[in-house]
């Protein structure tokens, strides 16, 4: 698509209440998501409010201008990205409208961080039941885009299971609310919009009703089968996974769930990751809250297992029960625990330290034992949990056979593997490779009856296997169902229908390496560039002070809220600095200048990001660089002499004390 972009700059100034950037920086820190893919948005806006994404929305269409919506920008499959206008929701739209105890529905705002609803909820003793990983900053728009699972999916179900409305808007501007309990619209665009979603299901009753397998983690695709009378023709759960490529969110009237009164954690032992894969369906029958896998070689990786001690074995399952007392909980996880290795633990903040290991996996997947990058794009398989270990097994020979390694992990009570995988992305032979993997893992995952996707959805990363899941008919049908909402195809083109290839847009093209450095780089083997691509946009470093795990990074982004003063804005901006088609002028970058600039160097990142960025350094490297032959701020001499200011002080016995006592300190 062509458009006028500075004609487009103005007409959303003059209309958008909120910000308005078409500048470098702003295109460069939101270039990319936590995927393997990269495309480079016009400009980005962040609404302040539900009318001034309809105004955002009318000047995008009257200019023929696609939109990407964009939550966390945790996104894993490559759907976050576009070249489109990114609607920034995260920045304004963080509401929490309404928690009503009584129904158990709350009303939220699409940018509402996870964490900041399962507070306003605790307040009641209720929870949103789905919980990623990334809790502390991802979205509810993200969650419902992607039908995001998470460790409790298991017992409460995915995000299209705890969806009760949704306020959305189409390209054209229609606004409407959808789902359980809403009135069905005829007449207007509403109306026809009804009509032909009940059209397209009652033309297809027996397709739509055969191949949709009634998978735990079916996250492929658009969900159709939701449009089938006996599942009440329920528009709002087809519409969740559709990864903003049919309608964007507004408002969402989520289910919540009772918090229970006590939890106890059985952690259990196992002799490999595919012992731990067998045993998982057997748990089942316990009414367990989490089946989580953990294997040794991550455990070795994670700074936070090191003061962790697990029941001996080289793999574990992470078995989360509740119960009206700590007592009857800790009976439930000793009954299920068996007579295997294992540890049983009701205290909250022992079960927070082992939980923690979990959560950052997704980090710490991203370097091998021996420092090797690993990438996602095959993150997030699932098969039937019975399945499971057959399936492992016979991925771990499929990437023995391609050459590859990976350290498998996941929600293996529902059957879905996350792994990371040392693909080599930079080379072209090494970018074929990967493609030739991926087809080979997509048939192995149909084989076994799974989903491509079992939790991130399909993106740029998986969506052009779809026909070999669901067969031409069903994808000819999602393009269909995605006309019906946006015939002029402006939101989020190139994902799940008509989509990007699997090797496109990957993130590393044209990426200079190596440069000419003044640090060592040890851990990356002297290369600024891989010390850069450390940063894999998992986002622990946009964390508040109201979700933080615990940790300090980012005090910057905590006081501005804005993506350029995080450690995943900065490392964006020096990744573009790299590329140079963004930013073009290199070490001198104004863009990334200003964007160190609010960065205190306080090393937060080093010790709290999972992938170990150091922040601190790399601001030092480009400082070097950037003020190389030239002046630098009179702060930075004042600060940089300071060893040499101490020095003369201390060499006058009583000058310090007599300074600081005229100065009364």
């Amino acid at each position: 698509m062509s458009f006028d972009h500075t004609a487009l700059a103005r007409a959303l100034r003059a209309r958008v209440r909120g910000e308005v950037r078409f500048d470098r920086q702003a295109r460069a820190t939101h270039s990319m998501d936590a995927s393997n893919h990269r495309r480079v948005p016009p400009g980005v806006v962040a609404p302040l409010d539900a009318q001034d994404v309809l105004a955002a929305l009318a000047v995008c269409r009257e200019h023929g201008a696609p939109v990407t919506v964009r939550g966390g920008g945790t996104s894993i499959a490559g759907q976050a990205t576009g070249n489109g206008v990114v609607f920034d929701l995260a920045r304004h739209l963080t509401r929490v409208h309404d928690v009503d105890p009584l129904t158990r529905i709350a009303h939220v705002e699409p940018g509402v961080v996870l964490d900041d609803l399962r507070r306003a909820a605790g307040r009641h003793g209720l929870t949103f039941g789905p919980d990623p990983s990334t809790h502390s900053r991802c979205t509810i728009g993200g969650m419902i885009g992607n039908d995001a699972c998470g460790s409790h999916s298991v017992a409460w179900g995915r995000t299209s299971a705890n969806i009760e409305w949704l306020d959305i808007a189409t390209a054209d501007g229609t606004r409407m609310r959808v789902g359980r309990g809403q009135p069905v619209p005829t007449t207007g665009r509403a109306g026809e919009i009804h009509a032909a979603l009940a059209e397209l299901a009652d033309d297809n009753l027996a397709l739509l009703r055969q191949r949709f397998p009634a998978l735990p983690r079916r996250v492929s695709g658009y969900a159709l089968d939701r449009l089938l009378p006996e599942h009440g023709r329920d528009v709002a759960r087809a519409l969740v996974g559709t990864e903003g490529t049919c309608v964007v969110v507004l408002g969402a009237g989520v289910r919540l769930v009772e918090v229970p009164k006590a939890r106890a954690l059985a952690v259990l032992g196992f002799a490999d990751d595919f012992a731990a894969a067998d045993a998982a369906p057997r748990l089942l029958p316990y009414a367990p809250l989490t089946v989580e896998s953990l294997s040794a070689g991550l455990v070795a990786l994670a700074g936070s297992a090191r003061d962790v001690e697990l029941p001996a074995g080289q793999a574990w399952l992470f078995v989360e029960v509740g119960g009206d007392t700590v007592e009857r909980a800790r009976a439930a996880a000793v009954a299920l625990a068996g007579d295997g290795p294992a540890l049983v633990v009701t205290d909250p903040a022992e079960q927070r330290a082992l939980w923690r290991i979990r959560e950052e996996a997704s980090g710490t997947a991203t370097r091998l034992a021996d420092g090797s990058e690993a990438w996602p794009g095959w993150e997030d398989t699932a098969v039937p949990p019975a399945q499971l270990g057959s399936y492992l097994r016979e991925l771990a020979e499929l990437m023995t056979r391609h050459g590859l390694r990976g350290l498998p992990y996941g929600h293996f009570g529902e059957g879905c593997v996350h792994i990371r995988i040392d693909f080599d992305l930079l080379t072209r032979s090494g970018v074929a490779a990967y493609r030739a993997f991926a087809s080979d893992l997509a048939d192995l995952v149909i084989a076994h009856d799974g989903s491509l996707s079992g939790e991130h959805g399909d993106g740029q990363a998986r969506a052009e296997f779809l026909p070999r899941m669901y067969g031409a008919e069903v994808v000819e049908l999602f393009g269909r169902f995605k006309a019906i909402w946006d015939p002029q195809d402006l939101l989020n083109p190139g994902i799940l229908v008509r989509p990007h290839p699997v090797d496109g847009n990957l993130r590393f093209t044209g990426m200079r390496a190596p440069v000419s450095v003044a640090f060592g780089y040890p851990a990356d083997g002297g290369d600024f560039a891989a010390a850069v691509r450390r940063c894999v946009g998992v986002g622990k470093c946009r964390e508040s002070a109201d979700t933080t795990s615990g940790g300090v990074m980012c005090p910057s982004f905590r006081v501005t809220g804005a993506e350029e003063h995080s450690t995943r804005g900065r490392a964006r901006l020096l990744h573009e600095m790299l590329i140079g088609d963004v930013i073009t002028d290199g070490w001198r970058s104004s863009e990334v200048r200003d964007a160190l600039d609010l960065c205190l160097s306080c090393k937060g990142c080093r010790s709290d990001c999972p992938v170990d960025v150091d922040m601190a350094t790399y601001k030092a490297e480009f400082l070097h660089h950037h003020y190389r032959g030239r002046l630098r701020p009179a702060a930075h001499y004042a600060l940089g002499n300071l060893p040499l200011w101490a020095r003369a002080v201390a060499a006058v016995p009583g000058l310090a004390g007599a300074v600081n006592a005229a100065a009364g300190v």
